[in-house]
């Protein structure tokens, strides 16, 4: 291309993590809560923070669990943002995206009951997490939105 291949190299790494970041942007806009959940998802996060910490701390919780919360919270301590804080709406609104999709993925596998037991929050705050995770507690098992409609049909 450019007929130097040390040049050709760093293009070519260049446009490759250029259209990865697009994907994983892209990603974040699919995985977004819908309508006024982003907003409660905002501010909620001083909560749900604390409650992946407790989360991560529990030594019965399965270790692939803690591993994923590890890994957020590291994401969450590190300087640099997936999208930068410029970036309007997006820009403030990664890291909740990112907290809710993990914690979409740790509730289903942990359970409800677990994450009811860390809970640092009200009941209101639990409320709104339930709908961001798209969960809801049934007697004696937790079910999501997919499941739900499968049973439905």
């Amino acid at each position: 291309m450019t007929g130097s291949w040390g040049w050709d190299l760093l293009l070519g790494v260049t446009a490759a993590l250029a259209l990865t970041w697009v994907a994983l942007v892209a990603v974040l806009v699919a995985v977004r809560p819908r309508g006024d959940l982003l907003r409660e998802a905002l501010r909620l996060l001083p909560d749900v923070l604390r409650l992946v910490r407790r989360l991560a701390a529990d030594p019965e919780l399965p270790r692939g669990v803690r591993i994923r919360l590890a890994l957020l919270l590291a994401y969450l301590a590190f300087p640099l943002d997936l999208v930068p804080d410029f970036i309007p709406v997006l820009g403030y609104a990664d890291d909740a995206i990112v907290v809710t999709a993990t914690l979409r993925s740790v509730v289903r596998r942990a359970g409800l009951p677990a994450v009811r037991r860390h809970w640092p929050g009200t009941e209101d705050g639990f409320a709104v997490l339930c709908r961001l995770t798209g969960l809801t507690e049934r007697p004696g098992r937790v079910q999501g939105d997919a499941a739900r409609h499968d049973s439905e049909a």
